[in-house]
C-alpha cells in the first residue's frame, strides 16, 4: 500500500506552525560545524543489493503484529524467508508495530519498527510535535543532559521501548548473538535510531546496525553526535531517495540535526554515499531538497532498490 498521503498532515503542521522559520532557513548557510567535505562516493551494484534484506524488513513494519510474528506478511515475509520472529506487538494507531527476530543470513538479532499510516491520526500528531526534549533518564540513564530529541519521535520510541528490550534480551540468550540490527522507514526509522542510544544502556557488548529509510531529522547536534560516536554502533546508513521532503525535517534552524551515514538516490538510480552530518552538497537531500516545496512526497515510500515502504 503507498503510504506518501501519509504525510501530507504533518508537512501543513510543520508548514503552518512554522512559516516565518521556514524563509529563515531558506537564507541560512552551511552550519558552521560541518567539517570538510570528504569525496562523495558511488555505491556499487553489490553494494546496493546488499541492503535488500534491510529494506524488506523496514516495509514488514508496517504489517501487523499477528502477521509478523507468523511471519505471514507476504512479499516483504518472503523477501527474508530464513527469518525466525521472536516477539512482535503494537496497534498501529497508539503504538507503532513491530518486530523482533533473528535472521541466520545476517547472523543478527532484528529489529523493526512501523512508520507513519494516513488511517492513524495519533502517529500524525507525534510527527508534528516537534519539541526538542531531554530524553526520560528512566530509559536513557546516565545520558548526557545535552543530548535531546524530537518530542514525538522519543514518545513514540517510549511506548514500545521496555518490550523491545525484553524481546531482545530474549533473542540474545536464544541465539547466542549480540549483533543488533535497527531498521525501519519513516517514523519508524527514527525510532530505531533512538533504540541505537537506548539498548547498549541497558545491554553490554551490543554490536549494532541501524540502516534506516526516509530518515526524519531525530535530535539535535548532541545527540547526532552521540550516535556517531557511539562504541555499540557499528554502523549508520540512512537512505534517501530522490527528493522526498521528509528528511529535511525538522528543519536544522530548529536546532534538529542528521548523523553521518546519508546514502541520497539519485533521479538516474544510482546511489552517492554523502559523508558527514547535513551534506549540503546537491548531490545530498539537504542540497537537493532546499525546502519542502522542492520535495516529492511520493519518492518517500520508494522505491527502494524495487522495495515499496508498507503492508
Amino acid at each position: 500500500m503507498a503510504l506518501s498521503s501519509s504525510w501530507s498532515v504533518p508537512l501543513r503542521l510543520w508548514l503552518s506552525g512554522a512559516a516565518a522559520f521556514l524563509a529563515a532557513t531558506l537564507a541560512l548557510a552551511a552550519p558552521t560545524q560541518l567539517v570538510s567535505r570528504q569525496s562523495i562516493t558511488t555505491v556499487s551494484q553489490s553494494a546496493i543489493a546488499s541492503y535488500t534484506p534491510y529494506s524488506f524488513y523496514a516495509s514488514a513494519g508496517y504489517c501487523s503484529a499477528s502477521a509478523t510474528i507468523s511471519w505471514t506478511c507476504g512479499t516483504n515475509c518472503e523477501g527474508n524467508p530464513t527469518f525466525k520472529p521472536l516477539a512482535s506487538g503494537g496497534d498501529g494507531v497508539t503504538v507503532q508495530y513491530w518486530f523482533v527476530g533473528y535472521d541466520p543470513s545476517l547472523k543478527s538479532i532484528v529489529v523493526s519498527n512501523q512508520g507513519t499510516q494516513p488511517s492513524a491520526i495519533i502517529p500524525l500528531i507525534t510527527d508534528g510535535d516537534i519539541a526538542l526534549v531531554n530524553l526520560d533518564p528512566s530509559l536513557f540513564p546516565g545520558l548526557d543532559s545535552s543530548i535531546q530529541a524530537h518530542k514525538g519521535f522519543a514518545e513514540a520510541h517510549s511506548k514500545s521501548a521496555s518490550d523491545i528490550l525484553e524481546a531482545v534480551q530474549q533473542a540474545i540468550t536464544t541465539y547466542g548473538t549480540h549483533n543488533v540490527v535497527l531498521t525501519g522507514h519513516s517514523l519508524g526509522a527514527a525510532i530505531s535510531l533512538l533504540h541505537t542510544v537506548y539498548l547498549p544502556l541497558h545491554i553490554s557488548n551490543l554490536k549494532i546496525t541501524f540502516v534506516g529509510y526516509g530518515l526524519p531529522r531525530v535530535g539535535n547536534q548532541a545527540f547526532a553526535d552521540c550516535v556517531d560516536a557511539h562504541d555499540a554502533i557499528a554502523s549508520v546508513t540512512h537512505i534517501n531517495n530522490k527528493e522526498d521532503p521528509i528528511p529535511i525535517l525538522p528543519g536544522r534552524f530548529l536546532g534538529f540535526h542528521h548523523p553521518a551515514g546519508e546514502i541520497h538516490i539519485q533521479d538516474s538510480g544510482a546511489w552517492l554515499a554523502c559523508p558527514g552530518q547535513d551534506n549540503t552538497d546537491s548531490q545530498c537531500i539537504v542540497g537537493d531538497v532546499a525546502n519542502v516545496f522542492d520535495g516529492d512526497e511520493s519518492d518517500h515510500d520508494g522505491p527502494y532498490n524495487g522495495v515499496e515502504m508498507g503492508c
